[in-house]
């Protein structure tokens, strides 16, 4: 199963190629002494997976002009890095089925610890990346070391299986019938929608480049992911390997969900 630092550097591999000037090459290495005065910053991600993840860069880094003539270079490498954090727990969450996101961003100088060494190059050229991985899954609580459930605990969460989240709907312990999964290979359309709003004819046929249309939702509200003309979840919009991505915050019930197909039918 894929790791938070796996879809890391797949994230940091794509998004350092196609953000940075020269196109730099991340490549894994042998961890080796940082050069001038190191900086960095580390995420703190939330979720099904959490804890502390670090990248720490030679400061001689900073001397080219990587994230754009004019700029400030160690500014541009913290927007890069919190946008490589984003994309890497979407990348997550697409391939696991658990919810990472990142819940605070911060510099760091220097780390005790080293998980990974990376060199980034560009040309003749080769800088230090050291990263620390602290994500994990987070640990039971003790009582769950004890022993297997009692009896009326087994009960009770048998019945809560049965019964399926209140919020959602969703019964992960019960099987699909027969004729449901007949039709589990059916492909359909998906799509984001941010917004929306009623237009007069005029309006559209003045419309011109450069013109801007406001939707009627603010940029902090969810998206809605639409199958035929039903919601079925709805989520943040990420960042996954350069594409854009959606990171579920909600999701309709499996009967409303199932709705959204009739059209094929």
């Amino acid at each position: 199963m894929k790791t938070y630092i796996e879809c890391w550097i797949g994230a940091a591999t794509a998004l350092f190629s196609q953000a940075l000037a020269g196109e730099p090459e991340l490549a894994e290495s042998l961890p080796k002494p940082l050069a001038g005065s190191p900086f960095g910053f580390a995420a703190t991600l939330a979720g099904d997976e959490q804890g502390r993840f670090a990248v720490v860069l030679d400061g001689t880094v900073l001397d080219s002009p990587l994230v754009g003539e004019g700029m400030d270079q160690r500014a541009g490498w913290g927007e890069l890095l919190r946008e490589v954090a984003d994309s890497a727990a979407g990348e997550f969450l697409a391939r696991t089925g658990k919810k990472c996101r990142v819940e605070k961003f911060e510099p760091t100088a220097g780390e005790s610890k080293v998980s990974r060494a990376f060199q980034l190059k560009a040309g003749d050229r080769a800088w230090t990346v050291l990263v620390l991985d602290e994500v994990r899954a987070p640990r039971p609580p003790d009582k769950a070391w004890k022993g297997a459930p009692s009896p009326s605990a087994s009960a009770e969460a048998s019945s809560a299986e049965r019964a399926g989240s209140p919020e959602t709907g969703l019964n992960p312990g019960t099987a699909l019938s027969s004729g449901i999964e007949l039709l589990l290979d059916v492909e359909l359309e998906a799509s984001l929608r941010f917004g929306c709003r009623e237009m007069l004819l005029g309006e559209l046929l003045d419309l011109g480049p450069g013109d801007v249309v406001q939707l009627d939702r603010h940029v902090a509200d969810p998206v809605d992911l639409i199958v035929g003309d039903k919601i079925v979840a709805r989520g943040e919009v990420v960042l996954v390997n350069g594409n854009f991505g959606l990171r579920v915050t909600e999701v309709a019930a499996p009967k409303k969900r199932l709705e959204s197909i009739r059209c094929l039918f």
